[in-house]
């Protein structure tokens, strides 16, 4: 006899609402490297659909990086940074590089865009670990990244 904890449905909402808690309840510094994490997942299952052939899903793929490259670039503060100038020219590469790799069907140009940004991640990740524990964000729609 099989046990179940309630249908597929009620376990997938319950996924997605777990979720939403975590965004929600994360520090500005978690988020960004939520992000980033999600954006080097998206380009690695872009490159292993374009791999087997899988255009739909490649595309699919390569389509939420571009989403997530927005997103990291709208959060750039600029007059904050003295480095935001240099890394949002770095996201306007990539994110040609990601559209020539959708348009083109092009694996070698999502692999440029891996290697660009997997320094940026592991950078980040260690500048998260080193900074003290953060307040949670108050859902004002921006990362706080500074």
């Amino acid at each position: 006899m099989t046990l179940t904890y309630g249908s597929s449905a009620l376990r997938s909402s319950a996924a997605n609402e777990y979720a939403r808690n975590s965004v929600l309840s994360a520090s500005p510094v978690r988020l960004l490297t939520m992000l980033y994490d999600r954006l080097m997942l998206d380009l690695a299952r872009a490159a292993a659909a374009q791999e087997k052939g899988e255009w739909a899903e490649a595309s699919e793929q390569l389509l939420h990086a571009q989403a997530i490259l927005g997103e990291l670039t709208a959060s750039l503060k600029t007059d904050e940074w003295d480095g935001a100038e240099g890394l949002k020219s770095l996201y306007a590469y990539v994110m040609t590089a990601l559209i020539q790799a959708n348009i083109g069907r092009s694996i070698d140009r999502t692999r440029e865009c891996v290697e660009l940004l997997e320094p940026i991640r592991t950078a980040w990740h260690e500048a998260a670990e080193s900074l003290p524990a953060q307040p949670a964000t108050t859902g004002t729609g921006t990362l706080g990244v500074g």
